[in-house]
């Protein structure tokens, strides 16, 4: 990660990259299809037309295991007359965390909680006049949540469709496991919420972090699809495939820790601002990992939020999202991955009959874990790496005064810039762009992004090029830009993005009209 010493982050004490909310989804595979489906039935001897009976068999199993579980527990089963989200401030989370709160639950079943919900289950229609098929169909059913406090992931739950073919979810916390394996090793921590404000060996949580990506994922899950599926034992024994794990929706998170909470309250306003003025469209792809943004298909959107506990910026791209917002004394960046397609992962497949490797797209896979966390880990240093070039507006006014006039340097004049000129700030706009900021630019680059149409004879298109060659040798007088040696192509310096930044925050907060021309 890159560090900074100067600037907004002066006093964070560090950072600490791991996984967040980590939702798996269970299929099984023999029964997800109308041909799997056709294929169990005729193992099971059972006839398409019987099908309804059989199937509420299987469901009144799953009903029967999930009262015992929790009566042989000593614990309540709930049935909710409505969905219970965080959205209407009745999260069926709080309803888990009072119940274990008022109980003196630390580990173990805190509760079964049974809701009707939304599902794609398998139905029998006709699919011909004289022939019987199965048909995936959206429905309601009942859905059966175990809730458990882990002795390694904290609070968990489980999820299990009541009707074929039997989906399950199970939702773990990497911040809660990371918690628990520091204690266990004795390692000082302090926690707010899910996050880890402080901790005695940052060295070691990021190597624990690290670890759980390499977890053996499919024992851990299977183990909790034993629970609560009593018909997967017959399912085995029949030799129908088991559980295949894919991954619904993860997220890597990187904090930037700070020693108390007035720190944040004085450095968060800039930052916000400064995110949501600075980063346009194509900074958002980059981030999260577009190199051509030209290619691009899709929805891109930023949205600001006030939250009770703080504010947040987000933003989303094609089903997946990076967002910035602060916790206590900590913040966090986070990427959302929930379309993992997005996003290329190195694979050994056969070309001509020949073993090669090909970066193909990643897939849900649980397989595919650790580059998940490669994926998030990458997306929060590109948007860190932004935010460390934010200043303070009071430094960042001193050295913008600085540009408005002229210098000598090695013996040359350097003449002075206009910082928020019209010009300037469309200049500086076209090199702080998604595929410059972080790279490099030339001449031309910087002339088809100013110039949207094309010179109608060579002698405009000579003169636009010099034009931005003066104003470029301007830049790297004032090092906002540097030379690549021995080619012509030139990079933004960590000055220059961080000034150019700066401008362009200013011309958008105090000219919005113009900015937006």
């Amino acid at each position: 990660m890159p560090q900074s010493s100067t600037g907004l982050f002066a006093q964070a004490a560090g950072t600490l990259v791991s996984f967040d909310r980590m939702v798996f989804k269970g299929l099984l595979q023999s029964l997800v299809t109308p041909e799997g489906m056709k294929a169990f039935l005729s193992h099971e001897g059972v006839l398409l037309k019987d099908f309804k009976s059989y199937s509420e068999k299987a469901t009144a199993a799953l009903e029967t295991t999930a009262k015992s579980t929790a009566e042989s527990a000593g614990r309540p089963y709930l049935y909710l007359q409505k969905a219970h989200t965080a959205r209407s401030d009745e999260s069926k989370e709080q309803i888990v965390r009072d119940l274990a709160a008022k109980d003196g639950v630390t580990e173990g079943l805190v509760c079964v909680l049974a809701v009707q919900e939304t599902c794609q289950t398998m139905k029998v229609k006709r699919v011909a006049p004289s022939r019987l098929g199965f048909v995936r169909s959206w429905t309601k059913c009942n859905f059966f949540y175990y809730y458990f406090i882990d002795p390694d992931f904290g609070q968990m739950h489980v999820r299990i469709q009541s009707w074929f073919p039997f989906e399950i979810q199970v939702y773990v916390n990497g911040h809660e496991w990371l918690t628990r394996q520091l204690r266990k090793l004795g390692c000082e921590v302090e926690t707010y919420d899910n996050c880890l404000t402080k901790v005695g060996d940052l060295p070691l949580a990021q190597k624990l972090a690290e670890k759980l990506s390499h977890k053996d994922w499919p024992a851990f899950l299977n183990e909790f699809a034993e629970r609560v599926n009593p018909w997967l034992a017959h399912i085995r024994a029949n030799g129908f495939r088991d559980y295949w794990w894919v991954i619904r929706q993860l997220e890597i998170s990187t904090d930037v820790l700070f020693p108390t909470r007035k720190t944040i309250e004085e450095i968060a306003p800039d930052l916000y601002d400064y995110a949501i003025r600075a980063f346009g469209a194509e900074n958002v792809m980059r981030f999260l990992g577009r190199l051509k943004p030209g290619a691009f298909r899709g929805d891109l959107t930023t949205d600001l939020k006030r939250r009770p506990e703080g504010w947040r910026i987000k933003h989303w791209m094609n089903g997946n999202s990076i967002k910035m917002y602060d916790k206590w004394s900590v913040i966090r960046i986070e990427t959302t991955i929930s379309n993992p397609r997005e996003f290329k992962t190195l694979k050994h497949v056969e070309v001509n009959g020949k073993p090669s490797w090909r970066w193909l797209p990643m897939t849900k896979g649980v397989a595919n874990m650790w580059r998940y966390f490669q994926v998030g880990l990458g997306a929060n240093g590109r948007y860190l790496e932004d935010l460390y070039n934010a200043a303070p507006k009071g430094k960042a006014v001193k050295e913008l005064d600085g540009l408005c006039h002229s210098k000598t340097s090695h013996g040359r004049r350097i003449p002075r810039l206009e910082p928020v000129s019209a010009f300037t700030a469309a200049l500086f706009a076209a090199i702080m762009s998604g595929e410059h900021a972080m790279g490099d630019f030339r001449n031309k680059h910087i002339v088809q992004r100013l110039y949207r149409r094309p010179a109608r004879s060579a002698r405009t298109r000579k003169r636009r090029c010099a034009r931005i060659s003066r104003h470029i040798a301007k830049l790297r007088g004032h090092g906002l830009v540097a030379r690549i040696p021995k080619t012509h192509r030139y990079r933004v310096t960590k000055r220059g993005a961080r000034l150019m930044g700066a401008v362009m925050m200013v011309r958008g907060q105090h000219f919005p009209a113009a900015a937006a021309k």
